[in-house]
């Protein structure tokens, strides 16, 4: 098979997987927004995605998404990005400017510096915000970013009060085990926070637990092996 009939194959695999946990957990596929998290890869995988029916695309790293995104632009290539990895504050005047949608905000400095950052426009409300999802650190896990549960009313107190940002929601990256079934107790207690405060939108899940984060409620979930297959160098 070529590239692109490659990525479609699993593609399909990778809705068909989406829809069966659906299924599962009652729900309406429609309800989850893959996110195909393109890392690594070239831009002919982009041109491979978008050709397949992806609209949204991920990168976790500024060094990767700008000059990927740019890329894209000049090839006539429009998909909504997605920021889901740490966004430094230093990076985010060559981020902001590629990105719809930010999966990892984690602290009052960094909704500053994009204040900062984004043109006027969308500071007044005359254009549309940035939509943003808090990161969680729910595990716990020293080498994760994210606040801690706890702090996560006063995180969403400064973001909710921004008028830069749009909150849909809440992100937490679980701990990576063989055993996608050891997450679910991760992705139930985010559930459980964004209704206690009100939020609707869950970014969780991956390639390798992806399913069980939709059992437990995942309106994003973040998928690039199962598509893209493994990482590049």
């Amino acid at each position: 098979m070529t590239a692109t009939e490659t990525l479609t194959a699993r593609l399909a695999v990778v809705r068909a997987r989406i829809t069966a946990a659906c299924e599962r957990a009652g729900r309406d596929p429609a309800e989850v927004t893959l996110v195909a998290v393109s890392k690594t890869h070239p831009l002919d995988s982009v041109r491979d995605a978008l050709a397949a029916g992806l609209t949204d695309l991920g990168e976790n790293r500024a060094q990767e998404l700008v000059p990927k995104a740019e890329a894209a632009a000049a090839a006539g290539l429009a998909p909504r990005w997605h920021f889901i990895g740490h966004l430094q504050r230093n990076k985010a005047r060559d981020v902001l400017p590629h990105i719809a949608v930010l999966h990892s905000l984690d602290s009052p400095s960094l909704i500053a510096e994009i204040e900062r950052r984004l043109p006027a426009p969308a500071r007044v409300g005359a254009a549309p915000r940035l939509r943003c999802y808090l990161e969680v650190n729910v595990a716990g896990e020293a080498q994760k970013d994210g606040v801690s549960p706890d702090d996560l009313a006063s995180l969403l107190s400064v973001a909710s009060a921004s008028p830069a940002l749009e909150v849909v929601g809440l992100m937490t990256v679980a701990p990576l085990v063989p055993d996608p079934e050891v997450t679910r107790p991760v992705f139930r207690t985010l559930r459980e926070l964004a209704r206690a405060h009100g939020l609707a939108g869950l970014s969780m899940g991956m390639t390798d637990d992806f399913e069980v984060a939709i059992e437990e409620g995942a309106t994003a979930v973040r998928v690039g092996r199962a598509i893209f297959g493994e990482r590049q160098n």
